[in-house]
């Protein structure tokens, strides 16, 4: 197998990227004690400090939410905090977050749940998987796309679709190294949406990064042009 993608540009970062997110040209990273805002060059545009236990960011109306093992904060970009909220239980140890109009998701490791809350701040519901979510390392992703949420269930090497309400749709995935499979105990490890609306997935152990159409389908389009190219 020879992938289509190739890099193409790469800058470095003060210190070790935790979470990073694209948005409106600038290009947010976040490090263990700062939020760098860099330009598509890589130019450092601005930069604000945060507490040291940061998990995650994303980006949403101009705002930036910030993911912390028991809270969520959000920011402007210049780093004033706009708004913060604690978790809803004290056995929380919160792993990812997406943001949408129907509010903010939550992965919780701990509890082994999404927590959605409402876009300020109030908790809305938990969301379990009918599979049951397995989280034997610290993986467990989630984003939105085209007004559906997608998470990772690792232990499970499955990727799970709910509503914006919170009910379960579809998963797919199957333990494996070949491609299109999960290897390992616990992959994918991220799971975010690609600009043409497919789902590109990462995994440790085998460090690859796979694109599956939102359905689930493998290959998608990346890989079937590929293909289509050395047919011919």
């Amino acid at each position: 197998f020879v992938s289509p993608c190739r890099r193409t540009f790469g800058f470095v970062t003060p210190d070790e990227v935790t979470a990073f997110e694209v948005e409106g040209g600038s290009i947010y990273v976040a490090t263990p004690n700062n939020i760098y805002i860099y330009g598509m060059s890589g130019e450092l545009q601005s930069n604000f400090s945060i507490p040291s236990d940061l998990r995650d960011i994303a980006l949403f109306q101009g705002k930036i939410y910030a993911l912390f093992a028991t809270r969520v904060e959000v920011y402007d970009r210049s780093g004033e905090m706009l708004q913060s909220w604690e978790a809803c239980s004290e056995n929380s140890d919160y792993c990812a977050l997406a943001v949408c109009e129907a509010g903010v998701f939550v992965t919780d490791a701990s509890n082994k749940n999404i927590c959605k809350y409402h876009l300020d701040g109030t908790l809305a519901r938990f969301i379990n998987s009918p599979k049951g979510f397995v989280v034997p390392s610290y993986s467990f992703s989630i984003t939105a796309m085209d007004g559906k949420i997608y998470c990772s269930n690792p232990g499970r090497h499955l990727v799970e679709s709910y509503t914006e309400e919170g009910d379960f749709i579809a998963a797919f995935g199957e333990a494996g190294a070949e491609k299109g499979a999960f290897s390992g105990c616990c992959n994918p490890v991220y799971v975010v949406p690609a600009n043409n609306g497919e789902l590109l997935t990462s995994e440790k152990g085998i460090p690859r990064i796979s694109c599956y159409s939102k359905e689930g389908k493998f290959p998608a389009s990346l890989w079937r042009q590929r293909e289509k190219r050395l047919r011919h």
